[in-house]
């Protein structure tokens, strides 16, 4: 009965958000540059302008379970396109770039929040968003920090605009530059936040120098980046493990919440078994055959999470706050570009 009562609350924002998922998937198809993603929050962010809020009521359960729950499950399938022992063969010569770049954006994030007073969770998700791999990584850090739809909506939108700049300027920045055919793609790799944008400035390169095949090089980078989602996901359930804690100690909250905090609402289980994902492609060296469909779902699910996030999200307030958190993602993007180069320069890549 409990079942059939979840359902009945749940399939009406679940069909909402599979309904605005569908076309915007074929639009990010259509255009690789901008992605899924952003179309279904565009969507989303649309629809929620023109329902009005009772309307739109009988679907915020489901709704809500999509943002949260199939978020998850999203990045928990996207642990079988990670086939470690080849990101451990291709992608280690490029480790030195990476850590370089993540660390990069992550001071950088953590300077501008102080500096600028952007709220924590926003800094959090531009920062890990920017140095690992765009919306992947503000899918799977977003349920850790607790982060709500709008600060959600609001560092994959800073993410976007800087993917499709990456996408357009970098691989003429590259020839302008003289980098090499291993040189751009780890370039592109490091540099650029979103896999689909990572993919879309390896062919523009590809397509003005025949040959060169940068684009499995790239994205072999760009999936060695991925695995930092791990540790830094990681890092953060730690830190608001602590933060609970000091709170239970403190007494805040009342009745039975004060002097108590729950480890399984804090700690990303999701996160494990993205890591057990990865290992079960690893181990039994599964084909791509079978990985691709899964990958693909993955990519599905988020265009999903994506949908419903855009509609539980104040556009006008988005707009209205945005100025800060896109100083700090243009900072972060240009911090990054810029130690991806010269850490080349420095192992004499370029």
């Amino acid at each position: 009965m409990e079942l059939i009562k979840d359902f009945r609350s749940l399939w009406r924002g679940v069909a909402f958000a599979l309904a605005v998922a569908v076309p915007a998937w074929l639009l990010g198809k259509q255009f690789e540059v901008v992605g899924g993603p952003v179309f279904a929050i565009l969507i989303g962010m649309a629809l929620a302008l023109v329902v009005p809020g009772e309307k739109g009521e009988p679907l915020q359960a489901g709704v809500k379970f999509t943002s949260k729950k199939v978020l998850q499950w999203a990045v928990i399938l996207l642990g079988f396109g990670l086939n470690l022992s080849q990101i451990a063969r291709v992608g280690a010569t490029s480790l030195p770039i990476i850590l370089s770049t993540i660390a990069t954006s992550l001071v950088v994030a953590f300077v501008l929040c102080r500096a600028l007073k952007i709220p924590g969770k926003i800094a959090t998700l531009v920062g890990v968003g920017s140095s690992i791999c765009g919306g992947s990584a503000i899918a799977a850090t977003a349920p850790v920090i607790d982060a709500d739809d709008e600060e959600i909506a609001q560092a994959i939108s800073v993410i976007f605009l800087f993917n499709v700049i990456a996408a357009l300027v970098f691989p003429t920045l590259g020839g302008v530059l003289g980098l090499t055919n291993e040189g751009f793609g780890l370039f592109a790799g490091t540099a650029v936040n979103d896999t689909s944008s990572v993919t879309a400035a390896a062919a523009a390169w590809d397509g003005m120098h025949p040959g060169a095949n940068t684009l499995d090089a790239a994205t072999i980078v760009k999936l060695t980046r991925t695995l930092a989602i791990i540790p830094i996901t990681l890092a953060l359930a730690l830190w608001q493990l602590r933060l609970a804690r000091r709170a239970a100690a403190a007494g805040e909250g009342s009745g039975e919440a004060a002097g108590t905090f729950d480890l399984r609402r804090i700690f990303p289980f999701f996160i494990v078994f993205f890591v057990l994902a990865s290992v079960v492609t690893t181990v039994f060296s599964l084909p791509a055959e079978v990985t691709a469909p899964i990958k693909e779902l993955s990519k599905f699910l988020i265009v999903m999470a994506m949908a419903a996030i855009g509609f539980n999200t104040n556009v006008v307030k988005l707009v209205r706050t945005g100025g800060k958190p896109i100083l700090m993602g243009f900072t972060c993007w240009v911090a990054i570009a810029c130690v991806s180069l010269g850490m080349q320069h420095v192992l004499g890549i370029w």
